[in-house]
């Protein structure tokens, strides 16, 4: 199913021209947003980007075509959003009041939900259209239907992270300090607790392969889980922060913060360490370009990584960024920049006739558990 999403998305650019054109374009574009922008997601669907602006409890919404942009008020603290372009509906978690803001992407019209103590996280299952809400303080993951009827679920200590297998109907949610993941079944709501590395808090999933990979930032390790709940570990670099999979190649990508690396690993077990730059804080993959991009704080720009030739190129953008997102149709990369208070664009396809540096190939180390 997966494939034929990336296929659908190629057809698409197909028709709309989305290619470089002949003539130099702009590469990156500054973009104005509310105080603090902490989060960012796409809708590929629409062609709109939201941004969740932390200090003055507003999401920033960029038309992708036109790049103008209007702000939507919502909860206190929006610090994490999620996406159904299905149901072109963004969900917007509010760590100061403990709610969940569900904007109407056509309409700009919002609900609110009460969710539990401190939500950190949200995730879509867009093939049930159920939301998922980890909440820290609480220790509990909040379900809500597509009628907006919630679900208190127990989970371990802190939880910081939660993602979707929608082929599968299970969510996996990283538990900071009680070092585990706990496994919902997304039809009976029953849980499971899995054991994790010291300190987990980023995970990915593999709809085709069913595992699950756990960033451990305190031990410097990625748990994998199997889709049977089987274990391994692999040594990363120091702290690993976020954690991102291109379900087309299998590749792993993990943010090293500590370290100024990224470490990129496959089914095989083979790795390889590539260099960002300063304090790569989170990633993104663009599976239809096979390409990844990984944010650099500390250096303030944005490192992409295409996946098949090992080439890099750094783009710079506002102070201190935080996160990102990707538009698959369009080849555009939204970057939150807390600092400065704007999202820079970037426009992958203008800088496709550029030259980049190799880097180091995936065969070249082992790295063992």
């Amino acid at each position: 199913m997966f494939r034929v999403f990336l296929a659908a998305l190629s057809l698409v650019a197909c028709l709309f021209g989305l290619r470089p054109s002949a003539g130099p374009r702009r590469v990156t574009t500054s973009l104005p947003t509310g105080m603090d922008p902490f989060a960012v997601v796409v809708n590929p669907a629409t062609n709109k980007v939201y941004v969740a602006n932390f200090s003055d409890s507003s999401v920033t919404v960029i038309d992708g075509a036109t790049n103008t942009t209007t702000d939507i008020p919502v909860g206190v603290h929006p610090g994490a959003l999620a996406v159904n372009s299905l149901a072109d509906k963004v969900y917007v978690a509010n760590q100061g009041d403990n709610t969940l803001t569900v904007i109407e992407g056509n309409t700009g019209s919002t609900t609110t939900l009460e969710v539990g103590k401190a939500p950190v996280a949200v995730a879509v299952n867009e093939a049930t259209g159920m939301v998922y809400v980890a909440n820290q303080y609480s220790n509990d993951v909040t379900a809500i239907t597509a009628a907006g009827q919630t679900t208190t679920i127990p989970a371990g200590k802190s939880p910081a992270a939660i993602a979707v297998n929608p082929a599968t109907n299970q969510v996996y949610v990283a538990n900071l300090h009680s070092n585990d993941v706990t496994v919902l079944d997304g039809a009976g709501n029953s849980v499971r607790t899995i054991r994790a590395g010291t300190s987990p808090s980023a995970l990915a999933v593999d709809p085709v392969s069913k595992r699950v990979y756990v960033a451990n930032r305190g031990d410097s390790s990625v748990t994998i889980i199997d889709g049977s709940g089987v274990t391994s570990t692999f040594a990363v670099k120091a702290q690993p922060v976020a954690v991102a999979v291109n379900p087309v190649n299998g590749k792993v990508y993990v943010a090293n913060a500590l370290s100024d690396e990224v470490t990129v690993f496959d089914g095989s077990g083979k790795a390889a360490a590539i260099s960002t730059g300063s304090t790569p804080l989170s990633l993104t993959v663009n599976p239809a370009a096979n390409q990844v991009y990984v944010v650099n704080q500390g250096s303030n720009n944005v490192t992409l990584l295409e996946g098949d030739g090992n080439t890099v190129r750094s783009f710079s953008v506002g102070s201190s960024p935080r996160a990102l997102a990707v538009n698959p149709v369009t080849n555009k990369v939204y970057v939150a920049n807390l600092k400065d208070r704007t999202v820079t664009v970037i426009d992958v396809m203008a800088h496709a006739r550029t030259t980049r540096a190799p880097v180091p190939d995936l065969s070249s180390t082992a790295v063992g558990p």
